[in-house]
């Protein structure tokens, strides 16, 4: 069944996530690890969850704006209890749910959990089915969860279209304030006409439209491919309250490389996506974490208007350019190298990328934090670009044209699709 299904009066209305959630989330680099007999330190455990809390507060995390420690798959027993609740595995999480958010809290954090709208959990746990939407909700709430990720797996496109949004009106009628992550599009190819976003917008606070994200390049790749490729439909759905979401930070792991890694957050934050990091915080790199604890960044990210950024163009060359409007008429551009050769000079001008004619922009360098110098729209330009890297500007203007007052100023780029030059 096409989500068009729901009604529009499940909005969720819950007031959260204006800006793109940020935290840590266990899947992608612990993944269903639950032999804590074999390697205690890396299982999805109370005590992987309770270091990583430690670490978010003590580390810098928490007052950058990482907030939540979200529980993935595998948490659970592999039966629900006699009364038919959910219940953590008790050798795994001794002191169960409730002690884990109190903790969690004391630490000035949140704890999102994981749960399937489906008969089981892709990792084989008991899943939400339909007549368990509303003692799910209620027990999360009672745990003192903040955040629920709803996944798909081993359930049918009309149980999807009547369960994502009946979790919307148990997860409100709780009263207790639960961000709302559902992966319903994901389950329905993420694109019209099987995935109405405008309905999608009313009912979840962040969606996964696609694939998992995987410890590679090739991954990250994919991601953005998709993305992008679909902006058109995808773009005007994002803003406060409800995200796209294109899945994990992988920076810190094992697939990606320097370069690369300063480009998915440079990409994830042009997109304003979600910043949730899945990689060892106990463990992680000094460089790893200097790209991730990017202040620039993560104030890019987090804009208050929470505009989604576009692709504007896409060169011979294999150098994209994309921008993202920010809010008192800033800007972030981003300029992304598929080269695979050496480093290229790009050349062109924010008249070139449709910023206004006659504008003067103070631009400085995201990554470096330095301020390059003032940019008048007409200026050619050059940026060196590394192969498979990013050169990331903040923009922010010192001198606008004057116009009559009855004309609306264009935001750069507005109106105006990827050119191929």
């Amino acid at each position: 069944l096409a989500l068009a299904l729901a009604l529009p009066s499940v909005a969720l209305e819950n007031g959260l996530a204006r800006t793109p959630p940020m935290g840590w989330m266990s899947w992608e680099r612990f993944r269903c690890n639950v032999d804590c007999q074999a390697d205690p330190r890396n299982c999805i455990s109370e005590q992987l969850f309770l270091e990583m809390a430690d670490r978010l507060a003590e580390d810098g995390w928490r007052e950058l704006g990482y907030e939540y420690i979200n529980i993935d798959d595998c948490w659970s027993a592999k039966q629900r209890d006699a009364a038919g609740q959910l219940v953590p595995d008790p050798k795994r999480f001794p002191s169960g749910i409730k002690a884990l958010a109190d903790y969690v809290h004391s630490r000035g954090l949140k704890l999102g959990i994981y749960g399937d709208l489906g008969v089981f959990t892709c990792g084989g746990y008991p899943g939400t089915m339909l007549e368990h939407v509303q003692q799910d909700a209620q027990t999360f709430a009672a745990w003192g969860v903040d955040m629920l990720k709803l996944d798909g797996c081993y359930s049918s496109a009309e149980e999807q279209a009547k369960g994502y949004p009946e979790m919307a009106r148990a997860l409100n009628a709780t009263g207790r304030p639960i961000v709302y992550s559902c992966s319903w599009p994901a389950y329905q190819g993420g694109l019209p006409p099987k995935v109405n976003y405008t309905i999608l917008a009313e009912i979840c606070n962040l969606w996964r439209n696609y694939d998992d994200i995987q410890d590679s390049w090739e991954s990250v790749l994919s991601i953005v491919d998709w993305f992008f490729a679909n902006q058109e439909v995808l773009q005007p759905a994002a803003g406060p309250g409800h995200w796209n979401d294109p899945d994990m930070l992988i920076i810190g792991n094992f697939g990606l490389s320097y370069e690369q890694s300063r480009s998915q957050m440079a990409l994830w934050t042009v997109m304003a996506a979600p910043l949730l990091m899945s990689t060892d915080l106990r463990t992680i790199s000094p460089s790893a974490k200097e790209i991730l604890q990017n202040r620039l960044m993560i104030q890019i990210n987090q804009d208050p208007l929470g505009i989604q950024g576009r692709r504007i163009v896409k060169e011979k060359s294999d150098i994209e350019v994309f921008l993202r409007p920010l809010s008192q008429a800033a800007s972030a551009l981003v300029f992304f190298s598929r080269r695979t050769d050496m480093p290229f000079r790009y050349t062109t001008s924010l008249a070139k990328l449709h910023f206004p004619e006659d504008a003067v922009y103070e631009v400085q360098d995201v990554f470096v934090g330095k301020i390059i110098g003032a940019l008048k729209t007409a200026d050619n330009f050059s940026v060196v670009v590394n192969p498979s890297g990013v050169v990331m500007w903040y923009l922010r203007p010192m001198a606008l044209r004057v116009q009559p007052r009855h004309v609306r100023h264009q935001a750069p780029g507005e109106g105006f699709r990827p050119t191929l030059l």
